[in-house]
This record gives structure tokens, sequence and C-alpha cells, in this order.
């Protein structure tokens, strides 16, 4: 077996091999090679030990990847996958393993932190998975309206409960042929994600005499599951927003050295031992891990007075749905991903698909359990059999698509599946521009991803217009904010304005009396703070709160007087949308000699979606991970591009090149032609 490595002018490996098993070790090769740092950490994630390098910073996510029992479930996955599925995965693997030690020799955070490369075992790849995936489905929001729930009452749950800005979401659409200037169909999208240092997603191509496939990988798995086009056919996705992990309540007792918890059937005993973690610059912590009928508990104990448990679908299962990816390798119609799909487990997803024969697809994929619709709105209790699971939702929604199709997580395809969905603002914004165009191409279309029209702007512009009693300054900031042409624009004063308005009237809210007793979060992991925050969650949901679910005693109008006149009285000279609003990507290992990032425009609500938290900060942590249109007429008529670059090695000359046309808004071309390719011939 033989494996043959090309590169383009963006330093993007092309790899082409014999057939798909020296392809697959190829693969593993070069990720190992371009991103040694980037995947070793996120081994050590998913096994729990990256504390041991990392510090104390670490051990948070430590515990609660040992307690969810994310290797183990890998480890579970791993050993039902079908022979020839795991033979796949095994080359990959094999590839990791022989190309670790050049990779880390070349990078710098090993010798930061004194870490070495261990060993990739077969189950990686799907511990690597599960690592990036666990928490995406927000299961954490169950706690926050259990948390509210408890100290403002059921009803309270509703200010919150509404289709306000997510923190996880993507864009994508599906024009067909008729509305193209190509003839042929062109499948566009944008995954929002925490925007990491390396990025989250690997530009490749992967030929063989069996396919010739270029797309999205993620660095640490096998094959292109989320974004590829295999030349007949292409695929995307965005997350449905499905509701399929569920929290219970246990009641749990220590019978001498066992474990029980109460459940249907009264009191059983469960799994428990204990873990050591390594912390380096500290002490070594201990971890109990329990484990009910229902699921690993994520937190307190058979200690404490309570105790949460979570069941999610591949611990219950023993699949991951990883034998999806080499056929989808292999597809070559819209009818070959559809079937490919049928394995698909987590995430649940949105997938759209097109071919050259005129296929078109728009379905949702992925496992989402029958069970009580209480489940979804909180944590239920373990002992009550009606909240028990009862099969799986099936057959998953799907539509037919005419002229054009938009996902953008909004409550739409995947509603029946779902609690909260992001708002329709970036759906319906896409929607416009598509109708608004003919004859659409894959160049043109970078425009519409750059959209930077901030739909949800309206009800507290709405507020602002019937304020009365401004003093003069505060009076023009309302006069040239009600002008304002609502697009967040990075060079745009009124944007900022708007921004600042908005952080001012988020804190006024968070502050008020009626929400003191959410202040406090609940004594929970710090890795749930993010969802049990008040004031990022008051502002994810101040449509809302300025519009139908007011809070007892609010008066809104002297809310927004108070926060223009705040902002009218701290202006020091006009200040622009992208002097607050900067880039600041997550880096396992930070640099504190790091200075502020680079200015953006948009905003969470933008189809340009980079997004802060209101109230807390203009920064930006999450956004387009990756832009690109798959176009069907001519593959090499695709465009895509990154945020930073291909390789993972700081210093490396991909390792940011392609930063400046991201934040244009520029999209790349797509090289298929190997003679445009140069190859590699060192060894490493």
């Amino acid at each position: 077996m033989s494996a043959e490595r090309f590169r383009d002018r963006w330093g993007v490996p092309h790899l082409r091999a014999d057939d798909p098993l020296a392809l697959a070790t190829a693969q593993g090769r070069v990720t190992a090679y371009d991103r040694a740092w980037q995947i070793e950490v996120e081994r050590h994630r998913a096994q729990g030990t990256s504390a041991a390098f990392l510090g104390v910073d670490a051990l948070g996510w430590d515990r609660f990847a040992r307690q969810v029992r994310l290797d183990d479930t890998a480890r579970r996955c791993h050993a039902a996958l079908d022979p020839a599925t795991a033979a796949w995965v095994g080359a990959y693997v094999t590839g990791v393993n022989a190309g670790l030690a050049a990779g880390a020799a070349r990078t710098p955070e090993f010798a930061a932190t004194g870490l070495t490369p261990g060993r990739w075992q077969p189950w990686t790849p799907l511990a690597v998975w599960l690592g990036h995936h666990i928490l995406f489905a927000g299961f954490p929001s169950k706690l926050w309206r259990e948390h509210v729930a408890h100290r403002l009452g059921p009803a309270a749950i509703d200010l919150f409960a509404t289709d306000g800005p997510a923190v996880a979401g993507s864009n994508g659409w599906l024009l067909a042929a008729e509305r193209t200037g190509t003839g042929a169909a062109l499948l566009a999208g944008d995954p929002h994600r925490f925007i990491e240092d390396p990025g989250v997603y690997q530009q490749i191509r992967l030929a063989c005499p069996e396919y010739d496939v270029v797309g999205l990988a993620m660095p640490g798995v096998p094959g292109i599951a989320h974004f590829a086009h295999t030349g007949g056919v292409a695929w995307a996705i965005t997350n449905a927003m499905a509701d399929y992990q569920d929290a219970y309540a246990e009641r749990l007792r220590r019978q001498g050295p066992v474990v029980e918890a109460f459940g249907p059937d009264g009191w059983r005993p469960v799994h428990a031992h204990v873990e050591t973690i390594e912390v380096a610059g500290a002490d070594p912590v201990e971890v109990e891990v329990v484990e009910t009928e229902r699921g690993p508990v994520i937190a307190g104990g058979p200690d404490e007075s309570t105790a949460i448990s979570l069941r999610y679908p591949p611990r219950v299962r023993a699949e991951l749905g990883f034998a999806a990816l080499p056929e989808l390798l292999r597809a070559r119609t819209v009818a070959d991903v559809d079937r490919a799909l049928r394995h698909w487990v987590e995430p649940v997803n949105v997938v759209q698909a097109a071919d050259t024969a005129g296929g078109l697809l728009h379905r949702v994929a992925g496992a989402v359990p029958v069970r009580d619709p209480g489940n979804g709105r909180g944590v239920v209790p373990a002992w009550r059999a009606e909240y028990a699971w009862r099969g799986w939702y099936a057959p998953l929604p799907r539509a037919e698509v005419v002229g054009r199709a938009v996902m953008a997580n909004e409550r739409g395809l995947a509603a029946p599946l779902g609690v909260e969905f992001a708002p329709p603002h970036r759906a319906h914004r896409i929607a416009e521009l598509l109708d608004a165009g003919r004859d659409w191409t894959a160049e043109r279309l970078a425009a519409v991803h750059t959209d930077t029209y901030l739909a949800s702007a309206g009800p507290l512009l709405a507020v602002l217009a019937g304020v009365t009693g401004l003093g003069p300054d505060a009076d023009a900031l309302r006069d040239r904010l009600l002008r304002w042409d609502r697009r967040m624009a990075v060079d745009s004063t009124d944007a900022a304005d708007f921004a600042m308005l908005r952080e001012s009237v988020v804190r006024r809210l968070a502050a008020h009396p009626a929400l003191a007793a959410l202040a406090e979060p609940p004594a929970y992991p710090d890795v749930f703070a993010p969802w049990l925050a008040l004031t990022p969650r008051v502002g994810y949901a101040l449509e809302h709160l300025l519009g139908t679910a007011r809070l007892p005693g609010l008066d809104v109008a002297a809310l927004v007087r108070a926060a223009a006149e705040e902002v009218a009285g701290a202006a020091d000279g006009p200040v622009r949308w992208g002097d607050l609003h900067r880039l600041t990507p997550w880096r396992a290992l930070p640099d504190p000699d790091a200075g502020p990032g680079p200015r953006l425009s948009g905003d969470h609500d933008c189809v340009l979606a980079t997004s802060s938290v209101p109230g807390v900060t203009h920064r930006c942590f999450r956004g387009p991970a990756a832009r690109f249109v798959w176009d069907l007429g001519r593959r090499e008529d695709s465009r895509w591009v990154v945020p930073l670059g291909a390789c993972g090695v700081p210093g490396d000359p991909h390792h940011d090149d392609q930063g400046p046309a991201w934040l244009a808004g520029e999209l790349l071309p797509v090289t298929t032609d190997w003679e445009q390719l140069a190859e590699e011939r060192d060894e490493h």
C-alpha cells in the first residue's frame, strides 16, 4: 500500500492512495504532523487527563469527562463497530501514531508544557468526537430551567424559554439548478463554533480509486463527516437544535461499600468507582464515578442531598454512527448520502445534499429518544417510570426542496424534536437575500455569508423610540440609532452605540429585583457555568424580556432611558463596532502576550454570526469556523475559507494565512487539479 501527499498554495493536504485503508493511514499521519498539539489535547480531554499538563484550569472539564464516562463510552461504541469500519478507523489511528513524534517536534506547545505525545488507541477517534459534541445539545439548559423554577416558580421559566439568541448554530442553504447561474445546484454554509487556534475544521482532500472527496474534516476523526464534495454529490449540516439528552434527579445512598439508586423498581445497586486526576502544579484530585440505570452521575453524589444523571444516546445504544463516515466518502448521489445517514447518531443534524443529476435532499439525521414532554423541559425524577425512554423517533423529518432551502437552527424542519431553537432572523434574512437574486454563483454567495443586518435590534429600538424626557446627548443618540441601517459593520459608530446601549440594558435587567433570586447560580460543576449565569441568560432573552415577557414591576421605558443616558454620557469620542468587537480564539494554552484580536463585523443574530455575550463582553468567541460553497456543476469552482489556516503549528506559513480573506469575507478557490499541487516527498 502506498500514499502520496500534495499541498495547494494554502497548505491544504491533498492525499492520494491505492485503497481506502492506505488513505485513512495517510490522513491520520498528515493530521498528526499538522495538528499534533490540537489532537493530543483533544485525546487528553476525552480521557479526562488534560489537567496533568494544562493545570488546575482544566480540572473542571476533566472531572466532567470522567464522570460522564466519555472514554468508556467510546470503547463501547468501538467494540460494536462492524469489522470493516473498525479496520478503517484503525488505519487512521496507525497513521496518527506514526506521525505524532514528527508533529510534536515542530510544535512549541509540547516543550512549553512538558507534554510528550502519547499513543492513540483504536477507540480514540470516537472519544474525540464525543468530547466535541457531548455538550452540543445544550442539556445544561435544563439545569437552568430547574434553577428558575426552584427560585421563581415554574411560570417564570417562560421569561427565558424563548427562541432567543443561541450560542450554538450554523447557517446553510441549498439552491436548486433553476436558481443558479451554473445550471447545477449550489450548497453553501458556515458552521458556528468556538473559534479555536488551531481551527476546529481541517481542509483536506482524500482520493483513492473508490472516491475523490474534498471537504472539512474534524482533526482526530477519519473521513469527512459534515461538509464535503465527492464530485458527484455534496452535503452539509447544521445543528438541528434537537433535544436528545436527559437529566434525571437521582436519590443515592451508600449501603456499606455499595452505592444504590432509587428508581421505578426501588433501590438498586449501581456502578461506582474512584479515579484520580493528576493536576500540574497541584495535588491529585479523586473523583467518584457513579452510573445508575439512567446514566452517569454528572452532579452531586451519594454523600450529597442531590444528584443528577445524564442519559445520552451513544451511552444507551453503544453506537456513535461512525459506520456512516466511510459510506459518505463513497457516495455518488443524494440517495447514497440518505442511505449512509441511517447510521447517524450524534449530534442530531439537519442535512442538505445535492448531486450532479439534480437530486436534492433536506432532512434530519440522528437518534432522538421518544419520551414524556417533561423530559425536555427540565430535570425529571429518576424514580418515576413515565420519564423512561420508549424507543426512538422515526421516521425523522424531511422536506422537499423547491427552488431553495435554508437551515439556520430555527424552529422549522426539526421543530417536533426540540424545545428551544435559534430565533428566525438568520433564516429569514438568508431567504430574503437569496430570493432577491438570480443566477447565483459560488463567488457571489460570499455576500450572503457576510451580511450584517441585525433584525433582532427591533424590540430595543422600538422601546427607545417611545422614550421621553431624554437629555440632549441621549436624545441625539436616540435619533442616530433610529436612523441607523441596523448593520453591524466593523467601522460603524452607530453599531457600537447600539451594542453599548444593549449592554447597559442587559446589565440593568439582570440587576432588577425580580431576578435577584437568580443572581447566585446553583452549586453545579463549573463546566455548566456558561448555561447558569444570569447576565448572559438575560442577554440571550432580551427580545423576549422587552416584548411580551415583562418582569413584575419593570418600567421598560425608564430602564432604557437610564441606559441611553449612561451611554451618551460615557461617550469620549466616536467608537466603532470593530474597536469593541474583536476575535478572541480559544487556545488550550493561552498566550499571555497576545494583544487585541482582529476587528470584526457581525453579531450573533446576523447572517455573519460573530457572537459575543450581551451584557458581559463585546469580544467574539464564536463565529463561522469555516465558510464554503459547493458547486455541483464544476467542483473546481467551489470555494472555502477558514479563520486561520490549514496548519496548527505557530510560525508555519499556513498557520494563519487565510485569516485576511476570512476577515474580508472572501472565499478562496478549492483546487482539484493535481497538476496545480506541490508534492511533498519528505517523510514525517
